[in-house]
C-alpha cells in the first residue's frame, strides 16, 4: 500500500508538468503529491511493510517531484541572484554527501533526518505562501535550513549514522 501511495506522488508530479502553474489543477496535484509524501512512510511503518525498495522508491518520487516543481516554478518566480548562488552551494554539499556516502557504504545513502524533512516541508509550503510572504524572505529561511540540513547530512554520513532520526 505504501508503495502505491509513493507511486501516486510520481504520477502527480508528472501531471504537474502539464498543468498551468498556480492554477487550481496545479495546486490540486501539488497538494496531493505533498500529502502522499507525508503519509507513505507512516503507512509503511504502521503496516510493517517498510522495505529497501520502498525507501528507494520514496527517494525517486521525491526527486521527480522536486524536478517537476523546479521546471514549473523557477521560470514563473523572480529569485534574487544570491538565492541561485546559495542553492548551488547547497547542491555542491549534497553532491559531496552522495559521493562520500557511496565511498563509505558502497551504495547510495539517503539520510532521512528531521532537518531534511523540515527543509522539504518549507520548500513544499513555498508555492502555497507566495501571495502572503515575500519570496526573498521565504528563500532566505529555506536556504538557512537547507544548508544546516546538508551539513548535518554530511556529518551523519561520515560518522556512520545515516539511518535517520
Amino acid at each position: 500500500m505504501a508503495n502505491i501511495i509513493t507511486s501516486i506522488r510520481i504520477v502527480c508530479s508528472i501531471v504537474l508538468l502539464f498543468c498551468p502553474t498556480f492554477s487550481v489543477w496545479f495546486y490540486s496535484f501539488y497538494i496531493t503529491a505533498g500529502f502522499t509524501d507525508m503519509i507513505d512512510g507512516t503507512v509503511a511503518r504502521k503496516t510493517n511493510t517498510v522495505s529497501e525498495f520502498g525507501s528507494k522508491l520514496d527517494t525517486i518520487a521525491d526527486f521527480v517531484f522536486v524536478v517537476a516543481c523546479l521546471i514549473k516554478l523557477v521560470p514563473k518566480l523572480s529569485f534574487p541572484m544570491w538565492a541561485y548562488l546559495w542553492t548551488v552551494c547547497i547542491v555542491v554539499i549534497k553532491v559531496v554527501n552522495i559521493i562520500s556516502g557511496f565511498a563509505v557504504k558502497k551504495t547510495l545513502v539517503a539520510v532521512h533526518s528531521t532537518m531534511n524533512k523540515v527543509t522539504g516541508g518549507l520548500l513544499f509550503l513555498l508555492p502555497l505562501t507566495i501571495s502572503v510572504i515575500q519570496l526573498k524572505f521565504s528563500i532566505f529561511v529555506i536556504c538557512v535550513v537547507a544548508t544546516f540540513a546538508a551539513l548535518q547530512e554530511g556529518y551523519r554520513i561520515r560518522v556512520g549514522n545515516s539511518i535517520g532520526e
